[in-house]
């Protein structure tokens, strides 16, 4: 099975293409950058998208050779994101949804990085640390290659590392997962894993490729749940701002729920979601 994926949540918009074992065939985007400390407005970042997306699909299309005669199903941010360009994506989606005679599935982004991270790096059941790079907005930093890769900031990382910690402590895991375009960052990597061969854990992450959003993210992900039966109607390839991770039911993951040991309710909420000032972190132990 193979899946065409669009990407368009904030400054980047992305088309990849993905069979059901992970293997990425293609995955062009391009990046609305501006100059350091203007950040990107939802307007002009929209009529970017709406600019290359065409481009890029042809692009996705030529790099493996294959015709839309060979796509299972197409793929698209639902959210959260901006709205602006979270409505290309959408609509664009509709179009060739139309044109291919082919089914939509909706994607929680969020949820497409930690199933990116996993596939790409072989994680099996790490804690998952999920890095919003909206951080960077706050700290006024260049989006070029990505706004985490240039943070700089030892005090804001050796947070984000105690927390991780102390989140592996609860949740009896030795190994973490970074996820999102602030993992890309090689500085925040090296302290996360010197902390991890500590505990006797891995560090388990990936580049600026895979960590910055991208389609092969978004195709994997609906591929995913299309191959488990989830398909979304043509009146319901909606997009929304907000589109909290624990909504989705995974139920390509379900299996795994059987291994799950039985902790208390406040523990599981506190290995979900952490938060510190602008910084919101994941820590989700297993995806349900």
């Amino acid at each position: 099975m193979i899946a065409l994926g669009f990407a368009g949540s904030a400054n980047k918009i992305g088309v990849g293409v993905v069979t059901l074992d992970g293997t990425i065939l293609s995955n062009p985007r391009h990046t609305y950058i501006t100059p350091p400390g203007q950040g990107f407005l939802p307007r002009e970042t929209a009529q970017h998208h709406l600019q290359h997306i065409f481009p890029l699909v042809k692009s996705a299309l030529k790099i493996p050779q294959i015709t839309p005669e060979d796509i299972d199903c197409l793929c698209y941010t639902k959210g959260p994101g901006m709205g602006a360009p979270l409505q290309v994506a959408a609509i664009v989606v509709r179009i060739l949804s139309q044109l291919w005679k082919k089914p939509i599935v909706a994607v929680n982004y969020c949820v497409a990085h930690i199933e990116m991270g996993r596939v790409v790096t072989g994680a099996d059941d790490p804690v998952l640390l999920k890095l919003l790079g909206a951080v960077c907005r706050v700290l006024t930093l260049s989006g070029d290659p990505s706004p985490g890769y240039n943070i700089e900031q030892e005090t804001l990382f050796a947070m984000l590392v105690e927390i991780t910690e102390r989140a592996m402590a609860l949740c009896d895991q030795k190994d973490v997962l970074i996820v999102g375009g602030v993992g890309c960052n090689e500085r925040l990597q090296e302290m996360m894993r010197v902390m991890c061969s500590e505990r006797g854990g891995r560090l388990f992450a990936t580049d600026d490729r895979y960590c910055i959003d991208n389609g092969a993210m978004i195709a994997y992900t609906g591929l995913l749940a299309f191959a488990h039966g989830t398909s979304t109607p043509l009146e319901e390839s909606t997009f929304t701002q907000r589109f909290r991770t624990d909504e989705v039911k995974a139920i390509w993951r379900e299996a795994n729920l059987l291994k799950v040991n039985v902790i208390s309710e406040e523990s599981i909420f506190t290995c979900q979601m952490l938060m510190y000032g602008h910084v919101l972190l994941h820590t989700i132990r297993h995806l349900v």
